[in-house]
């Protein structure tokens, strides 16, 4: 269950509390006893001890320390994990809500704790039989701070949502999500925040020659869907739209270059691009950002059955591009490379791309951050950077120097799918570039799209990366195109 946040202007503590002081003087006094004062006293003298816990014969409270001097990106991220960090304590108490106490001018923390706690109590239950005694109780988390306005409640609270719903597509099963499914469910999601949304069936994408998203189909007993999302509000600060594509490659066992076993049963995450720029822009249109924003989600399964694709096959491009098939595992570039194809039509001030694209990215960096490089889009490329920074989603830019595009050339047709053993996320990139004419970003999210275990408010499982980053870069490229 998703906890909504909430301002409120009660500053006495009734229930489950969390207090954010800058030391003990700022604490109180009609808030703690003179008792509780001499233990925290002492307690603020251990090292490292920044949140300090008071059980009030079944009532939490929590004493949260903050640093001095201005909030860094790093210590938003610690003030996020702090706040999931008190949701096991919160969960043996089976509480219902929570209410954090602003003593000073601490709104960028209490906002990160809130987005934390909020972000971590996420739960994929759907399939457990114990679902009801598994869920989590937290439904409210109550924020008194001088400093926080409505807007920013409401910002926090479409964007949780957002994260949930991502989350939710990413670990759907293939069983139960393939890519008619998945289209349904951006639809049904668009229609719920206001987004015009179509999806194109089988027939309109071979009218239209989508050679790669047919291509990657036709070893699948289900058809292919390409969706269309887009949100214009009525007084939009950009001119041309920002158009982000996502890879909906709902399950992927490599094709006929079939994966491994042991690097399969996560594949179901493989549409995770595709659920980032869909609920992206929902998180978009639910908070009323003034941009005009549209996304475009290719989507099949990858399997080795029937009439698949093989290697050294030659296919066509919606652009007419040849393209020599070497390996089928390289099958995300295909359907997305229609896609930017497509993408052309609306002549757009950007495009951002997100895929979970390559092994090459993971292995790069880790799971620690995401891959990225661009095309004529430098001082976008700068402000998605910051943005990443901000809310701890990074990129790494790799370098996209023209030598990278050799290594795609064939004997036989345009391009070939794979660029050979080294720089692979790059020469990826190189294949996706060729279909491009506008400003370009593409975002390797492969590292990061799904974790093993939990870390902090990232819970196991579909990650929710990208939702975060798209909507902090979107407000601030509003922002700044509002100002010009």
């Amino acid at each position: 269950m998703q906890p909504i946040i909430s301002l409120t202007q009660k500053s006495t503590l009734s229930g489950h509390s969390a207090i954010l002081v800058s030391g003990i003087r700022d604490l109180p006094r009609k808030l703690v006893t003179g008792p509780e004062i001499t233990y925290l006293r002492k307690r603020f003298k251990e090292k490292g001890k920044e949140v300090i816990t008071i059980n009030r014969l079944g009532l939490l409270l929590f004493i949260c320390r903050v640093e001095k001097g201005k909030l860094s990106h790093k210590r938003a991220e610690q003030w996020r994990k702090r706040g999931e960090g008190l949701l096991s304590t919160l969960s043996d108490h089976k509480a219902e809500q929570i209410t954090l106490l602003d003593t000073g001018n601490h709104n960028l923390e209490i906002l990160a704790m809130a987005e934390g706690m909020a972000l971590g109590n996420y739960q994929f239950l759907r399939y457990r039989s114990d679902a009801e005694e598994k869920e989590s109780k937290l439904k409210e988390i109550f924020i008194s701070s001088p400093g926080v306005k409505k807007e920013m409640i409401r910002q926090l609270n479409a964007l949780v949502d957002a994260v949930y719903r991502c989350r939710s597509l990413v670990n759907e099963p293939v069983n139960t999500l393939n890519a008619e499914a998945l289209a349904a469910a951006i639809q049904e999601m668009g229609n719920a925040a206001g987004i015009q949304t179509e999806v194109f069936g089988i027939d309109k994408i071979r009218e239209l020659k989508m050679g790669g998203l047919l291509s990657v189909n036709k070893g699948s007993p289900d058809p292919p869907t390409f969706t269309i999302m887009e949100y214009k509000p009525a007084k939009p600060v950009n001119s041309k739209p920002i158009v982000l594509v996502g890879k909906g490659v709902v399950y992927d066992t490599g094709g006929l270059s079939l994966k491994p076993a042991s690097f399969m049963d996560t594949m179901k995450s493989d549409m995770a691009g595709a659920a980032a720029v869909a609920c992206a822009l929902y998180a978009v249109a639910k908070a009323g950002l003034p941009v005009h924003l549209s996304a475009l989600i290719p989507a099949t399964d990858n399997r080795p059955d029937g009439n698949a694709y093989v290697p050294g096959d030659i296919i066509t491009m919606m652009d007419n591009t040849t393209v020599e098939v070497l390996n089928t595992d390289a099958e995300g570039r295909l359907l997305l490379a229609d896609a930017l194809t497509y993408a052309k039509n609306y002549k757009p001030m950007l495009v951002i791309d997100l895929a979970t694209l390559t092994g090459a990215a993971q292995v790069a960096i880790g799971k620690f951050g995401m891959v990225g490089i661009h095309s004529g889009a430098g001082r976008y490329m700068e402000t998605l950077k910051e943005s990443g920074q901000k809310v701890y989603e990074r990129i790494a830019e790799f370098p996209f120097w023209d030598e990278y595009a050799e290594l795609l050339k064939s004997e036989v047709a345009d391009l070939k799918n794979i660029g050979g053993p080294q720089a692979g996320a790059i020469t990826a990139g190189k294949f996706l570039a060729h279909f491009i004419d506008y400003p370009w970003i593409h975002l390797d999210i492969a590292g990061v799209a799904f974790l093993d275990k939990k870390e902090g408010y990232k819970t196991a499982g579909g990650t929710g990366v990208g939702v975060r980053l798209l909507f902090e870069f979107l407000k601030v490229v509003s922002m700044k195109i509002a100002k010009v």
